[in-house]
């Protein structure tokens, strides 16, 4: 299996941190925009795409700030989302750092800039 590389990648959310975080925290918000559903058990969350299970294990989270998510089936690979806010304009942004092996950057890049186009539409920003 070809080595991953890091992507960091930012998006500007028309959101306020408290609404955004619950968004990328809570199973409920997450199967809002992120995967066709998300189950919490047994201390590990399992994100469904397309009837495939993708269990993870929550490594951080600060309120309102950030949560990272580590592939179970995928290690050393995790998923981090963080919140950005802007001190003077207090514009918010959503920070992204995921993994894609070289050949599969451009398609990933698609797929995020997609998931956050429906998370926009579902908070409505």
């Amino acid at each position: 299996m070809a080595e991953k590389r890091k992507m960091q990648l930012e998006y500007e959310i028309k959101s306020s941190p408290k609404i955004l975080y619950s968004f990328i925290s809570e199973p409920n918000g997450l199967a809002q925009w992120f995967a066709d559903d998300v189950i919490y058990r047994d201390n590990k969350y399992h994100f469904v795409w397309d009837d495939e299970t993708h269990p993870a294990k929550l490594l951080t989270a600060r309120e309102n700030k950030s949560v990272k998510f580590a592939w179970l089936d995928d290690t050393p690979y995790y998923l981090e989302l963080e919140i950005l806010q802007d001190e003077l304009t207090n514009d918010v942004a959503l920070a992204i750092t995921d993994f894609a092996a070289e050949e599969n950057e451009a398609e990933r890049k698609l797929i995020w800039n997609n998931q956050i186009k429906y998370l926009l539409s579902v908070l409505g920003a």
